[in-house]
């Protein structure tokens, strides 16, 4: 594969240049500066609705859908032009551009396409995924929320957990059981939801950061209408799929967590004077990290080319998500040490080693989020490796039947 642009990508490439340095800096958000929740989400939508103007939202969707009808690569292209600027792009946006899109594309009637695709690429409509639950994390299918088909109407019951942002997200994915009497991967049934509606209850859960992203939501005879349902009854694990796979290829297509770091070894002082850039551990460190980080870059690349073709990388998304969690703890923690002790207890000026903390706690999250670890290198080794599975007692057992 070769991954230098060809003179179609080298253009556009120079054209989204051009539009994002005309575009980008007033949407920019400060180093060091942190937002609080309203004002966060305000800016994420402005800057959506910017990229919509032009022309720049659902790169790859239809025209048809409000996308620009582009390709693979251009998305990617893109991003690493975008990821230039510290934008407003949190996970308000990102759940409904990688994941409730990607699966009312997919599994959507024509009008769920046409009530929520292009009001999302616009910034009109923020998301959250609610899917995990208590007793329901790694192990989803394992989830209890009910959903009970009444009046043309469904009535769902449970609860959810690390519901990022719900607080401020006007609709929500939501995966409930609407047969109990089937294994737990196929009485499942997918929804969207209106965060409004009567009967949703959302508690912030405060985290050790100081801020309150996630959130516990308590679901009590909420009515969804039938027309809110996504897929036939009992494909909710087939919608699921569609939206974790789109996680999955998106959690490595962050912001470059080697640049940055290699700055900030140059400014930070030696302890032998000079920079600690020129410590040779430092060096090797940063290397590896590089390396790490190129290979997944291309590694992303092969599998985007897959959905291109129509394929489906199915386990092969999993790798993406499990060797960007471990590579940014890594490439945080060496910013911590970069920092010394004074990145235990920064001075309230110090801005940028508040933001090396901040990734540093963060970077623990990503090791759970999307898939843990050893649930995706189970996947891995079975699907992909083609290793024998695990033991499964609950297999093929009617899920009201599991103890």
């Amino acid at each position: 594969m070769d991954f230098n642009d060809t003179p179609q990508e080298a253009t556009f490439r120079a054209e989204a240049k051009a539009w994002l340095a005309s575009n980008a800096p007033s949407h920019v958000v400060p180093s060091g500066v942190m937002l609080d929740d309203a004002e966060e989400v305000s800016r994420g939508k402005a800057w959506q609705r910017a990229l919509y103007d032009g022309g720049y939202a659902g790169i790859t969707l239809p025209t048809a859908l409000g996308g620009r009808g582009g390709s693979i690569i251009e998305a990617v292209v893109f991003a690493e032009e975008e990821a230039r600027y510290n934008l407003p792009k949190g996970p308000y946006i990102a759940i409904g551009l990688g994941m409730a899109i990607a699966v009312i594309a997919r599994h959507g009637t024509d009008q769920q396409r046409a009530r929520f695709v292009e009001p999302t690429l616009r910034g009109d409509l923020t998301w959250c995924q609610l899917f995990s639950e208590p007793a329901a994390g790694s192990d989803l299918a394992a989830l209890r929320t009910k959903a009970v088909a009444y009046d043309g109407d469904w009535v769902v019951n449970g609860q959810k957990v690390w519901s990022s942002w719900a607080h401020r997200s006007d609709w929500g994915i939501l995966v409930a059981r609407t047969d109990p009497k089937l294994p737990k991967h196929k009485g499942l049934t997918f929804f969207v939801v209106d965060m409004k509606s009567p009967g949703i209850d959302i508690r912030p859960i405060r985290q050790i950061s100081g801020a309150s992203d996630f959130n516990e939501t308590f679901l009590t005879d909420v009515r969804i209408p039938d027309a809110n349902r996504v897929g036939a009854p009992g494909e909710g694990w087939a919608c699921c799929m569609t939206v974790l796979m789109g996680e999955r290829l998106g959690s490595g297509s962050e912001k470059s967590t080697v640049g940055p770091l290699i700055d900030y070894a140059l400014a930070t002082p030696g302890h032998a004077g000079g920079t600690a850039l020129e410590s040779g551990g430092i060096r090797l460190a940063l290397a590896q990290a590089l390396a790490e980080e190129q290979g997944s870059r291309y590694f992303e690349a092969r599998l985007r080319t897959m959905v291109s073709r129509g394929e489906n990388p199915g386990a092969l998304a999993g790798m993406v998500k499990l060797a960007y969690a471990s590579r940014l703890q890594k490439t945080s923690g060496l910013a911590m040490e970069l920092r010394g002790l004074d990145a235990i207890a920064p001075a309230p000026q110090d801005a940028a080693t508040r933001e090396v903390q901040h990734d540093y706690i963060w970077s623990t999250v990503m090791r759970i989020a999307g898939g843990a670890d050893e649930v995706l290198k189970n996947q891995i080794a079975e699907r992909v490796l083609g290793m024998p599975g695990d033991v499964r007692m609950d297999k093929d057992v009617p899920f009201d039947q599991l103890r």
